[in-house]
């Protein structure tokens, strides 16, 4: 790096001159406004780029030639609502012509087949032996030989009945697993 060197000890005695002095604002830059005066209408307008703000009445430029600075945005202050706080009309029945369909209505879903005995027992073992073991040693019971093994049984029973007897269906082609595409 070849010019003019640089005094560090000139560089640091300026900036602790400066330490807590807040720099000045670039010319033609708006102060924040405070949190309480967020909601309020916004009167006072950039103006053009180097020239003096104007003030509106309306809230907008006293001349409207959209001299926004590139990079603006639109903040919204909270409670004075939002994007987020569109709602979008209910459509009536006067808005559809004779080409729409109206509304979807689902058919009824079929009601579930109901469980043979079997299948019911094993559930009722699968849920009832960990929740026996569980009451067990919430009340304070004995585990005796008879509870324990009613207990971890009857899941392992009801477990390995569910198991078994949900079965492949009867697929007759077990030497072809793939198919591949079906047309």
């Amino acid at each position: 790096m070849e010019g003019v060197p640089l005094d560090e000890d000139a560089a640091w005695r300026a900036i602790v001159a400066g330490y807590g002095e807040e720099p000045a604002d670039p010319p033609g830059a708006k102060p924040f406004k405070a949190v309480e005066d967020l909601a309020l209408l916004e009167t006072e307008t950039n103006g053009p780029a180097g020239g003096p703000a104007t003030k509106d009445p309306a809230g907008g430029s006293g001349d409207d030639k959209g001299d926004k600075p590139l990079g603006s945005s639109v903040s919204f202050a909270p409670g004075v609502g939002g994007p987020r706080d569109y709602t979008t009309p209910e459509p009536a029945e006067s808005d559809f012509d004779a080409d729409d369909e109206g509304h979807f209505v689902p058919p009824e879903p079929p009601p579930l087949p109901e469980a043979d005995v079997t299948a019911k027992f094993a559930w009722l073992a699968v849920l009832g032996g960990p929740l026996l073991i569980l009451l067990a040693v919430l009340l304070g019971w004995q585990m005796t030989w008879w509870l324990t093994t009613l207990g971890i049984g009857g899941f392992l029973g009801g477990f390995a009945t569910l198991v078994v007897r949900m079965g492949g269906g009867d697929d007759e082609e077990d030497d072809d697993p793939g198919r591949g595409a079906v047309v």
